[in-house]
């Protein structure tokens, strides 16, 4: 078997996880563009908030099914040209978004920005659990976990800025030439590897394999629960800060920052502390899980909380208590299957678990655009959230199974 046992320390290996953390945040950064656009996209297009749903929704129309064949092609093929070419599509689709004149086009761009977004953490996932020890596992996914975070805060603070400033659609523009620009150091960084050519890569497990394992679905719920409350507070809370808060677009930048910079923190704090009690002797799936029910739980109370808050002081510190622990997931959802599945199968794996876990991203937006067209508030899209996020906490507790390796080498 040609499997690669190196560490973070190694200057390729180390190079490969930080640019997969920059990957991630782009992602983020280029998927959650349209909720920053939104308070002035929505009136210029002439668009409803059940069609400003749809058209966050067709991102993952996309994203989701294609999830199924992506994790089994970064087992089969080379993941680190799969994931240029991917992000490549992307980037060139959120350039494409500063030119659209009404909800068709942006429906056809965002389903092509779920295309090329959909290698993000298959690739990932297999990149990390290739080239890093156990050990190092909670720190090289906690890079993961805060480019899920920074790319909110760069993409809301900067994007909000544009905005103000200059209008939506060159924010599009110079997001995807930034994002364009990363295929560079990634090639480049990427050809230093032995598993670059075909000959250094591990033969790829079946697909069937990975499937038939209950593992894979029990996960694919459990990240559910972990992505329906976070798309909420990304696509949502700026529309209901400035539309029904009254806050400036400014005002309702530095706010959701404040969240997001407290999740990138947590997630780093929370990798070095879960691999700390690794190394000291704690079975890494019991510190694993119970971050994960204590996570689900606070983002809970965190909703709720949010929903009831009056004055802007108070928002902000439900929003850093939510960012806290929203970054539990992007920690421990994709070091958990990387323990399920190991190095030959990890891209199969996240790629069934991740198309289960983001059907969130089809759903929410959807149900959340009628809930507030139908009542006129958000509060019952808030109380649908937390109860999310209170299902998911159970759900770890009895409904994830035995955390061990569970696909052959």
């Amino acid at each position: 078997m040609a499997t690669v046992a190196t560490t973070t320390a190694r200057p390729a290996t180390l190079a490969l996880v930080l640019l997969i953390g920059l990957a991630i945040l782009l992602n983020y950064i280029d998927r959650g563009a349209i909720a920053i656009a939104s308070p002035v996209l929505k009136p210029e297009l002439g668009l409803s908030n059940t069609e400003y749903g749809y058209a966050v929704s067709a991102f993952f129309w996309t994203y989701v099914p294609i999830q199924f064949f992506i994790g089994w092609a970064c087992d089969r093929w080379c993941v680190y040209r799969l994931i240029a070419i991917g992000i490549a599509v992307w980037a060139l689709s959120t350039l494409a978004m500063g030119l659209v004149g009404g909800l068709l086009s942006l429906v056809i761009f965002r389903l092509f920005l779920g295309l090329g977004e959909s290698i993000t953490f298959p690739g990932a996932s297999k990149v990390i659990a290739r080239h890093v020890a156990p050990e190092n596992r909670g720190l090289a996914n906690s890079v993961v976990a805060a480019g899920i975070a920074l790319g909110p805060v760069v993409g809301t603070f900067a994007g909000g800025l544009m905005v103000a400033s200059y209008g939506w659609r060159p924010m599009f523009v110079v997001f995807g030439l930034i994002t364009l620009l990363w295929v560079i150091p990634w090639l480049l960084t990427a050809r230093r590897l032995p598993t670059f050519a075909p000959a250094g890569r591990e033969p790829p497990v079946p697909i069937r394999i990975t499937a038939r394992t209950k593992e894979v679905w029990a996960m694919g719920i459990g990240h559910f629960g972990a992505t329906y409350p976070l798309y909420f507070i990304i696509i949502w809370v700026p529309l209901y800060l400035t539309k029904t808060r009254g806050f400036s677009i400014t005002d309702m930048t530095y706010l959701a920052t404040l969240g997001f910079i407290a999740q990138a923190l947590s997630a780093v704090g929370q990798g070095w502390l879960s691999d700390r009690l690794v190394r000291a002797g704690r079975d890494e799936a019991l510190v694993r899980r119970t971050l994960m029910v204590g996570g689900n739980v606070m983002m809970a109370v965190s909703i709720l909380a949010l929903m009831q808050a009056e004055d802007a002081a108070t928002i902000g510190l439900w929003l850093v208590i939510f960012g806290a622990a929203a970054a539990t997931g992007g920690v421990n959802l994709y070091a958990i299957a990387q323990i399920f599945a190991g190095p030959r199968a990890s891209g199969t794996f996240i790629g069934i678990q991740n198309g289960l876990g983001n059907v969130p991203g089809i759903i929410m937006p959807i149900v959340t655009g009628l809930i507030i067209d139908w009542t006129g508030s958000y509060d019952n899209a808030f109380k649908l959230t937390a109860a999310v996020c209170a299902a998911a906490a159970l759900w770890w507790l009895i409904g994830v199974p035995k955390i061990r390796r569970v696909i052959p080498d």
